[in-house]
């Protein structure tokens, strides 16, 4: 498959859900937000998930997350503007829109 387009997908699992981060999200500016939830009271976490969809997750100091990156074909609809959403209803089972 020479000359295929991929793009980086990070997975974030919070709580055994998964959850597929939008392009252009600040992994490193997101840990951040999470390890600062997770070192005080339950706080919401905001972020953009494939679908350019916003997301807001409350995060306690017993929240068990995991964050993986894999390189996947490239989506052009895949911006992070949540002003072009797409897909239909986002799926907490198997967070796929």
């Amino acid at each position: 498959m020479d000359g295929m387009q991929t793009m980086e997908r990070t997975e974030v699992v919070i709580d055994g859900v998964s959850l597929l981060l939008a392009q252009e999200q600040d992994l490193d500016d997101l840990i951040q937000r999470f390890e600062a939830a997770a070192n005080g009271p339950a706080r919401f976490v905001e972020f953009v998930v494939v679908g350019n969809r916003r997301m807001r997750v409350l995060i306690t100091p017993g929240a068990r997350i995991m964050i993986s990156t894999t390189s996947v074909p490239y989506d052009p609809r895949d911006t992070g503007d949540e002003s072009a959403p797409w897909g239909g209803m986002f799926d907490l089972e198997t967070g796929v829109l």
